[in-house]
């Protein structure tokens, strides 16, 4: 099963030939090796590149041993190549090689090569690995399956696969499988072992239980306002251990580095500005979240928000949680101030949406809700509530759009409606 990942193949595309090096990052097991050794090469090999211009090394393969080592990998790539037409050096699992840093930054001085690399550890999927390369580093981030990807694969009907896609979420790896058990045990397996092992060898963590228990707190409460003193605060109350606010927000941002998880800052909409205190955060893939959490706490609307906020990630949209601030009087007539959520605040260049996510709105007190919030921003900008189902895009007397899951995933222009 070959899953067509179109999306990563044109930010290649556009990156070829650029000078710098393309560092493809994301959580391990996304799929970025095949994209560069099978999606890319193949494009390459269409559009005239002979095969022997194509340096392909993965450094995980026994076969390469020996090239892990940094003098012994930058002498064979020298040495394969022969002439002054252009080459792509294709390397995979970068992290297998010591002082990989300098061997790249060597290698740029060949100006006809064109180089790509990947990797699989936390050391390398840190999110400032860019700066590893004195501002030469071009990234391309790559996520698990869209819905989109997933269901263009997916033997059965739309229902099916998005039940299948909420509950074992998008790794390509599990979309291969059979059954739901060999799905459930992959997740499970994978999430201890590979990646929660790597956070914490890559940082030396002492407390392997306590950021055990912290993942299990966030995948808990995804989509929930927190913070690390209130985190902090529920080892206190709920575990009898110490834990402090300060460890807790360093252990979150490992998580994040190894691309775990993702937070949502919180946007003041009225008064423009970023408000430090409580963020959301969410699981960079639906399925390891409810693996974590033995597929215990299925609730709809909380997963059904974090696939919403996945999929604005990989439309390239920058993401935050809208704040806005409305007065009123209490029962005694005494001004009081109230704080509205908009779920996601979602800026590309000029452009802005707001959107609302809600799993039902048949009732009016839901409507009422969710349409509360959006009546309450003081701008043009498009506000749209996304809804579970196959709900046709349309718009309500006041122009907010109301569409469906099926058409918001399915279509990647669908914030344009």
């Amino acid at each position: 099963m070959e899953i067509e990942r179109n999306t990563y193949l044109q930010q290649l595309i556009l990156r070829k030939d650029n000078g710098m090096i393309k560092v493809i990052t994301g959580i391990r097991r996304c799929g970025k090796s095949f994209l560069l050794f099978n999606i890319f090469k193949k494009y390459l090999m269409e559009n005239g590149i002979n095969e022997d211009h194509i340096i392909e090394i993965a450094l995980d393969g026994i076969e390469n041993e020996e090239l892990r080592n940094p003098k012994t990998c930058h002498q064979y790539i020298k040495a394969a190549v022969k002439d002054k037409e252009r080459y792509y050096l294709l390397l995979d699992e970068i992290q297998f090689m010591p002082r990989f840093e300098e061997v790249l930054n060597s290698l740029l001085r060949m100006e006809h090569v064109d180089i790509y690399v990947t990797g699989s550890n936390s050391r390398f999927l840190s999110s400032d690995i860019v700066t590893e390369f004195r501002g030469r580093g071009d990234e391309v981030r790559v996520y698990p399956l869209s819905f989109a990807e997933f269901y263009s694969v997916y033997d059965g009907e739309y229902e099916d696969a998005w039940n299948d896609y909420m509950t074992y979420g998008g790794l390509p790896q599990v979309a291969g499988f059979q059954t739901e058990r060999q799905k459930a045990e992959y997740l499970k397996n994978i999430f201890t072992n590979v990646y929660l092992k790597d956070v914490v060898e890559r940082n030396s963590i002492q407390s392997i239980d306590g950021i055990s228990t912290l993942v299990d707190i966030l995948a808990s409460d995804i989509g929930a306002l927190t913070n690390p003193t209130k985190i902090s605060n529920t080892f206190a109350s709920e575990r009898r251990t110490s834990y402090t606010n300060k460890t807790i927000s360093r252990h979150i941002d490992y998580l994040e580095e190894a691309f775990l998880i993702s937070k949502s800052n919180r946007y003041d909409i009225k008064g423009r500005k970023y408000i430090g205190a409580n963020l959301k955060y969410y699981f960079t893939d639906v399925g390891l979240r409810n693996a974590r959490l033995n597929f215990r706490q299925q609730e709809p609307t909380h997963i059904m928000e974090n696939i919403v906020y996945n999929e604005l990630l990989t439309r390239g949209y920058n993401v935050d949680t809208g704040i806005i601030d409305v007065y009123g009087k209490d029962k005694e007539g005494k001004r009081i101030r109230k704080q509205l959520e908009v779920d996601f605040v979602v800026n590309q260049g000029s452009q802005r949406y707001y959107v609302q996510v809600a799993y039902d709105m048949t009732s009016k007190e839901k409507q009422s809700q969710e349409f509360h919030s959006l009546r309450n921003i003081p701008d043009s900008f498009k506000k749209i509530v996304i809804v579970g189902g196959m709900t046709k895009p349309w718009r309500n007397e006041e122009g907010f759009v109301i569409m469906g899951m099926r058409y918001f995933l399915l279509n990647s222009d669908s914030l344009e409606f």
